[in-house]
């Protein structure tokens, strides 16, 4: 199977930001450990920007086989080609974001970057789940 330049570019972006990923592992032992200061929320939220940034990378990865296998043109072959790589990068940035502040209990005016990022996800998949079905 041979990518396209474009999703083979992409693919080498996106893996070089799982160094990023292990860092915020290496940040979240030190929140599990009590060695940063955050409440119960700031907390899940750290956890789930972590655990989507991981899953979402991993997906963006996947998808990039597959875009090529689709007859998509123009727009909607970007869309399907980086709605998942901008995905996990919105959406983890998101929760870190929205739950920034010091004893923050609530997301705060930065949740937008959240939806945005949910956005992007669903535009992503559905580009690419009927690319790939009408090919």
């Amino acid at each position: 199977m041979a990518l396209s330049t474009e999703s083979r570019m992409i693919a080498g972006v996106v893996l070089l930001t799982i160094v990023t990923i292990q860092v915020g592992g290496w940040f979240m032992t030190r929140i599990a450990r009590g060695a940063v200061p955050m409440t119960d929320f700031q907390r899940s939220f750290a956890r789930a920007g972590h655990g989507h940034a991981g899953v979402l990378v991993i997906l963006s990865l996947v998808g990039l086989l597959y875009v090529d296998a689709t007859n998509l043109t123009g727009a909607l072959l970007w869309i399907a080609r980086l709605g998942l790589p901008v995905a996990a990068i919105l959406m983890s940035a998101g929760f870190f974001a929205a739950s920034a502040g010091r004893n923050a209990t609530e997301p705060n005016r930065f949740v937008w970057v959240l939806w945005l990022g949910a956005l992007s996800l669903a535009a992503g998949v559905i580009s690419l789940g009927v690319g790939l079905l009408i090919a």
